[in-house]
């Protein structure tokens, strides 16, 4: 049976990525699961004697590791799979690893196939894919100063049926020096864009996507050059909210912070270059006082706003396509109101 392309990932029951839980980590097609059939140590070892005793040896070794990792799968994981189960089997370059589990899933009577050229073919794909796809979309921009709720926005916009790219839910972070998410680190860079591609891939074309207004980068990730540039092209959705409001919501938002002044002073301090140190000090002072409104309102208006309007100015021009709203409202069912009124004023094509 001859491999499968990687435009038809879509035709299987189950996506089967039997590279190393390293491997897999660093990115895996989206929903595929993990089967390694060797484990990181067990990859290392065989590496280090193909490279030091012999390739023969090295796979003397590897098939035995393989075939004893492949047995407990078989007793495990597909010991109720029925005759009809078709997955999709790959591995680094659609080598021995995936296809040492195919030819045995074939042999029982499972419709297994490979996939064509593995990760390596599945990754080209995607910078292929990343390439061409955000240019076929038409996007409205959600801009909006600081804890206007933009990403609570989105969240309710995807509720009533529209199309949205949280590129910030996707990158684990909010975007900001203070936008870390406790206890969820990053994913790395080439699963970010992953996520990205399966996003747009899903997206129906003559329907828009609503994003929010991102800078190039999110924390430590990039967002795909293409994308960028097809946001900043884009008309906007821009909402007014006021500073009591926002000062509100941000301080539920970023909760964790008050239960540690320590980390927050330690990454105001970052911001010496920018604010100077009497400003910064004033703002840690605040924070040892657990003074969180007049914390959140000074950052606002000294820091956090005067940089925003300055990059929305230069990167989201206001354009006669945009749409404005104003709000105070930003609980669940503000918000929800708001996400009606924003389709309804952009009704789909």
């Amino acid at each position: 049976m001859p491999p499968a392309p990687v435009t038809e990932l879509h035709a299987f029951d189950e996506v089967i990525d039997v590279r190393s839980p390293g491997e897999f980590a660093e990115d895996h097609i989206p929903g595929a699961i993990n089967l390694p059939v060797l484990s990181d140590a067990e990859r290392e070892r065989v590496g280090t004697m193909y490279k030091q005793v012999s390739s023969f040896e090295a796979k003397k070794m590897g098939a035995a590791l393989v075939s004893r990792n492949i047995a407990r799968t078989l007793e495990s994981h597909f010991a109720d799979k029925p005759k009809s189960y078709r997955p999709l089997v790959y591995c680094w370059r659609g080598g021995s690893r995936s296809g040492a589990l195919t030819h045995i899933l074939q042999k029982i009577g499972f419709p297994a196939m490979q996939l064509d050229g593995g990760y390596k073919a599945y990754r080209r794909h995607v910078i292929s894919e990343l390439a061409r796809l955000p240019a076929l979309f038409a996007y409205r921009v959600v801009c909006g100063t600081t804890g206007s709720g933009k990403s609570r926005l989105l969240l309710e916009l995807e509720k009533a049926g529209a199309q949205v790219l949280d590129l910030e839910a996707l990158a684990a972070h909010r975007g900001s020096l203070l936008g870390a998410l406790p206890d969820q680190p990053q994913p790395p860079q080439k699963n970010f864009e992953s996520a990205i591609w399966f996003a747009l891939s899903r997206f129906d074309p003559r329907r828009t996507v609503y994003v929010e207004s991102e800078s190039k980068k999110i924390g430590a990730l990039r967002v795909p050059e293409t994308l960028i540039t097809a946001m900043r092209a884009s008309a906007c959705v821009r909402l007014e909210v006021p500073l009591e409001a926002r000062v509100k919501l941000l301080t539920e938002d970023y909760a964790h912070f008050l239960r540690d002044p320590e980390t927050i002073n330690r990454l105001l301090a970052l911001l010496i270059p920018l604010r100077g140190s009497e400003t910064v000090t004033a703002w840690q002072e605040l924070a040892n006082k657990q003074a969180w409104d007049q914390l959140v309102s000074s950052l606002l208006t000294q820091h956090y706003d005067p940089a925003y309007l300055k990059s929305l100015a230069t990167n989201y021009a206001t354009a006669p396509t945009d749409l404005g709203f104003a709000t105070a409202d930003l609980s669940a069912s503000g918000l929800q109101q708001l996400a009606q009124d924003i389709l309804k004023a952009n009704p789909e094509t």
